[in-house]
């Protein structure tokens, strides 16, 4: 009856093995309309239609994920080829569009393009139609998006969550808690629990009955309550209580001329690193952004193992500790500002971030290098005693995890502010 054919701009780079197995390059998107510019005529094309797809599932989440950031709700009746062959053309090798059109004399032109493999799609489906003579199969196969309905009896209780970030809890009919989880939108997150396809979603669907929630405001704050909430009520649903493997650290040490040398290493129980990492590649990745933050010398860093200069003295962006040539007070003191700005060993400190509303900030608390606690202040209340702070915040366990959460958030973000006490 119509049809409509286009390529559509991802406004991203495409894969080499999308290339090759499309023919599909760069060049020819770079004047493709973007999916913004099509999206009215998918809308009309597919008015009151059920969408025929081979995999069905797949095309039909591509279509509402990009409708969805359109902010636009894409509902259509779906189905799957797959499926139908699977139950009118038994015992075949393969589901395969390519294998399935080679074994009932389909031809394909274009393939792996979106209007051969339409139009191959389209005469299986022909055949699928006549196949299933009392029509019985065809019908109970089309069903629209399984993943859109809430069951009834969650619905109600989604209506009055926030969609803001804290911590949330999902209680049973008794009041237990059987599931923990952080989310920078809450409404959001429980939604996705609640109409979810996989294990775990299904058991929270079965037992759920009441959602509570914290907000917290900042990020970090609400994943060290999550850590926390985990381990102390050890709810049935969360199988793994959030502790992280950090296999790597940074370590530091001075050399017999006086340099500080810094050093990636396994994570043992003997060292105290400056911040720890749950792998080998991370911590390099940081250890490259610190040498060129800092202008750090490649060698004092285990980047380089050079006997002479190092490559980024010749290029001018060392000044020269790995020759002497630096002063070692000078160059330690720029060691010494990363390790402040990254660790909190022995320091008293607060790390002060965003609040739940406009005119509240969060705040992190370090004694002595220890995580002491998290609590709230007014924007106009300064805080210039530890011993104020202290009445204020709110005590929590400090371990492994906490200390990782807070040194991975400090390398990570920056619009938090550091306050430091004598």
């Amino acid at each position: 009856m119509d049809q409509f054919i286009s390529l559509v701009n991802p406004e991203r780079e495409i894969q080499p093995f999308v290339v090759n197995l499309t023919g599909i390059n760069a060049a020819m998107l770079r004047s493709a309309p973007k999916f913004y510019e099509v999206a009215k005529r998918i809308v009309e094309i597919t008015e009151d239609c059920i969408i025929v797809a081979h995999n069905a599932e797949f095309d039909y989440r591509i279509l509402k994920t990009e409708f969805n950031r359109l902010g636009f709700d894409f509902k259509r009746k779906a189905l799957c080829t797959v499926s139908l062959s699977q139950q009118l053309i038994p015992e075949q090798e393969s589901y395969s569009l390519g294998k399935l059109a080679r074994a009932l004399g389909i031809p394909v032109s274009d393939r792996h393009r979106a209007n051969g493999d339409a139009l191959a799609t389209v005469q299986l489906f022909k055949i699928l139609l006549n196949k299933d003579s009392y029509k019985s199969i065809v019908q109970s196969s089309i069903k629209t998006d399984q993943k859109e309905k809430l069951p009834s009896n969650l619905k109600y209780i989604i209506d009055d969550l926030p969609s803001e970030i804290g911590v949330y809890y999902i209680h049973n009919s008794d009041g237990d808690i059987i599931y923990i989880g952080k989310s920078s939108n809450i409404k959001k997150r429980i939604n996705q629990h609640f109409t979810g396809t996989n294990s775990k979603s299904k058991k929270i669907q079965l037992q759920a009955a009441k959602v509570t929630y914290e907000l917290t405001g900042s990020e970090l704050i609400a994943l060290l309550k999550e850590s926390e909430e985990i381990k102390r009520n050890k709810p049935i649903l969360n199988h793994a209580l959030k502790r992280a493997v950090f296999s790597h650290g940074i370590y530091s040490s001075v050399n017999e001329l006086g340099y500080i040398e810094l050093k990636i290493n396994n994570v043992n129980k003997k060292e105290q690193p400056i911040t720890t990492f749950a792998n080998y590649y991370s911590s390099k990745q940081f250890m490259n952004r610190i040498v060129e933050q800092y202008e750090l010398c490649l060698k004092l860093t285990g980047l380089s193992n050079t006997t002479n200069g190092c490559f980024n003295y010749d290029v001018k962006l060392c000044h020269g500790a790995c020759l002497n040539f630096e002063a070692s007070e000078i160059y330690n003191q720029r060691v010494k500002d990363m390790i402040a700005r990254y660790s909190y060993n022995s320091q008293n400190m607060a790390l002060i971030d965003r609040g739940r509303t406009f005119d509240e900030r969060s705040v992190i608390l370090i004694k002595n290098g220890v995580f002491k606690g998290i609590g709230y202040i007014n924007l106009n209340y300064q805080i210039n005693k530890l011993e104020v702070l202290e009445t204020i915040i709110t005590p929590m366990q400090n371990n492994r995890d906490t200390q990782h959460i807070i040194q991975s958030y400090m390398r990570q973000k920056k619009h938090f502010k550091l306050k430091t006490f004598d």
